[in-house]
C-alpha cells in the first residue's frame, strides 16, 4: 500500500522496519572527510529520510530541512528521552556501545517527560545574568573572555612577532575552556582537566567511558561545593531556580554545558577564521571590516555547522516521513549539516550577499532550542573579534581543501588550524576582567589567577605553553 506524500515521492506503508532493512554505516572515512558526498549519496539513494547503521546500531538520519524542522518542531510526535526508544527497551542496543556514554547522560538536551520544561525553565533563569546584555554578569563576561582571548593571544606572541601557529590548539580549544571554567565556579584551573575529558567524550572514542565516569565524579563534586556554597556562577543560579535537583542531576546539567560551551565553541571560532581569511564566503571578508562578526559566523554555521547531527528523537506512533514510515519507538537522527545543503532549502540561499540567514539549524529549532546559543555565541563573537583585532595579518599554512578535520557523530571541528601570522604592532583596547566589579561584589573565579603556580599547575597552561614556537 502506498500514500502519496506532500512534496513529491511515496510512502510505501506496509514497508520494511528499519532493523530488518539494508542499512549503510554512516560514521566512514568518506564521512571523515567529505561528509558532503555522504550526505548526498544518501539523499539520492532514499530521499529525504535515509536508514543508517551508527556504529552497529540502526537509525533514521533526516537529511531534509523540511523533514527535520517537522521532526525539531513537534514535540509531541517526535519526543527526546532515551525511554521512547524501542530497541533499547528490548535489549538491543550494545551495552559498550560507543555513543552510550554520551546520550546515557539524562540532561536538558536529551530529557523528555513531565520534568522537562521545568528544568528548561531553570535553565533559562540560571542562564539569564550570562546572556542578558544590560546584566552586570554578562558584562563582566564579556570583558573576561577579552582577556582570556588576550593572555592566550600572548602566548601565541612568546614565539615572536610574526611565526607559526596552530589556532585550534593554541586558541580555539582552549578559549571556551577558560569561559567554562569561569561559568562553573571552578577553583583555580580545576576545570581544564573536566573539559579536556569532555572532549574525549563527544568524540566517543574507546576511552570516552572512563572519562565520563571522571569527569562525572568532578562535576558531582563541584555541585556539592556549590549546594554547601553558592556563588555568582550557573550552578549556584540553576540550583536557587530549581532547588529540587539532586547532587546527581546537577552534575549532569554541568556535562552539558560543558559540551556546548568547549568543543562547540571551540569549532565555531576555528570554522569562522577560516571562512574569513580564506575568502571561502564571498562576503566574509566585507562583513568582518564591517564589524559584522556575528554576520559571518551566521555564514559559517550555514556552511560548516559544529554540531552536524543532534541528539536523537523518536517516534511516537507510526509516522509517515520522507519516503519512509517511521516506527513508533525508532530512533531518529536531524542532521543540521545535511539539511542546510538540501538543494531545496540551499537553493533559496544567495552566496554573493554580506547579510546572512538566519534560517539555519545550527542551534536546533523550536521549543527545544539550545539555551546556551546566545551564550556560546557571544564567546565565539568576542574570540574571534579579538584575534582579528591583535593579529595584523592572518593566512592559512595550508591550502584550505587539506585542513586536517575530525568527524564525531555530533560534532565537525578541525585538528588543528596551521596559519602564519604577524602581531599587530599596538595591542588593540581592553579593559580588565575585574574592572566592572565594585567593592565588595562576589564573581566567579577571577580570569587570571593572582598566584601564578596555579597556572603552572595547570595541565591546559603547561601544554599551551609547550606549544610555543613550535613549527617555526
Amino acid at each position: 500500500m502506498e500514500s502519496q506524500v506532500d512534496g513529491g515521492g511515496s510512502v510505501d506503508l506496509d514497508g520494511a522496519r528499519l532493523e530488518s532493512m539494508t542499512l549503510e554505516p554512516l560514521l566512514t572515512r568518506d564521512y571523515e572527510t567529505r561528509p558532503s558526498l555522504v550526505y548526498e549519496r544518501l539523499r539520492q539513494r532514499h530521499g529525504p529520510v535515509a536508514p543508517v547503521d551508527l556504529l552497529g546500531v540502526p537509525a533514521w538520519l533526516v537529511l531534509g530541512y523540511r523533514e527535520s524542522l517537522e521532526v525539531l518542531q513537534d514535540d509531541a510526535a517526535w519526543p527526546k528521552g532515551l525511554e521512547n526508544w524501542r530497541a533499547r527497551s528490548e535489549g538491543r542496543v550494545p551495552a559498550d556501545w560507543p555513543l552510550g556514554p554520551s546520550l546515557e547522560v539524562n540532561h536538558v538536551l536529551i530529557q523528555g517527560g513531565p520534568g522537562y520544561p521545568a528544568l528548561r525553565t531553570a535553565w533559562d533563569a540560571a542562564l539569564k545574568p550570562f546572556q542578558d546584555p544590560r546584566h552586570p554578569q554578562a558584562k563582566r563576561l564579556k570583558t573576561a573572555v577579552t582577556a582570556y582571548a588576550d593572555e592566550l593571544i600572548g602566548l601565541v606572541g612568546q614565539a615572536g612577532g610574526t611565526g607559526l601557529a596552530d589556532l585550534s590548539a593554541q586558541f580555539a580549544r582552549p578559549l571556551p575552556l577558560m569561559v567554562a571554567s569561569r561559568l562553573l565556579g571552578f577553583p583555580g584551573s580545576q576545570g581544564d582537566d573536566a573539559l579536556m575529558d569532555m572532549w574525549r567524550v563527544l568524540d566517543a572514542g574507546p576511552d570516552a567511558e572512563p572519562a565520563l565516569d571522571r569527569l562525572l565524579a568532578a562535576l558531582a563534586e563541584l555541585a556539592a561545593v556549590k549546594l554547601k556554597t553558592p556563588g555568582e556562577d550557573f550552578p549556584s543560579y540553576l540550583l536557587a531556580a530549581h532547588p529540587d535537583l539532586s547532587l546527581d542531576e546537577l552534575a549532569r546539567e554541568l556535562f552539558m554545558l560543558l559540551g556546548m560551551t568547549s568543543d562547540h565553541v571551540g569549532i565555531l571560532i576555528s570554522n569562522t577564521v577560516v571562512e574569513v581569511i580564506s575568502g571561502e564566503g564571498g562576503g566574509a571578508r566585507a562583513s568582518l571590516s564591517a564589524g559584522m562578526v556575528r554576520e559571518s559566523m551566521n555564514r559559517v554555521v550555514m556552511r560548516k555547522p559544529p554540531l552536524v547531527n543532534f541528539v536523537p528523537r523518536f517516534a511516537a506512533e507510526d509516522t509517515p516521513l520522507g519516503n519512509h514510515v517511521i516506527r513508533a519507538g525508532d530512533p531518529v537522527w536531524v542532521s543540521s549539516a545535511a539539511a542546510h545543503a538540501d538543494p531545496l532549502f540551499a537553493g533559496q540561499v544567495e552566496p554573493g550577499t554580506t547579510v546572512s540567514t538566519r534560517a539555519h539549524l545550527a542551534w536546533g529549532a523550536g521549543r527545544r532550542q539550545c539555551p546556551a546559543r546566545e551564550l556560546a555565541s557571544t564567546v565565539a563573537a568576542v574570540g574571534v573579534g579579538r584575534l582579528f583585532e591583535r593579529f595584523s595579518h592572518l593566512e592559512l599554512a595550508l591550502p584550505v581543501d587539506q585542513l586536517p578535520w575530525r568527524s564525531s557523530p555530533f560534532m565537525r571541528g578541525l585538528r588543528s588550524l596551521p596559519v602564519r601570522y604577524e602581531l599587530a604592532a599596538t595591542p588593540g583596547p581592553q579593559s580588565s576582567p575585574v574592572a566592572e566589579t565594585q567593592p565588595g561584589e562576589q564573581t566567579a573565579a577571577d580570569p587570571t589567577p593572582a598566584d601564578p603556580a596555579i597556572r603552572q599547575r595547570s595541565s591546559l597552561w603547561r601544554y599551551l605553553t609547550g606549544l610555543i614556537g613550535v613549527g617555526r
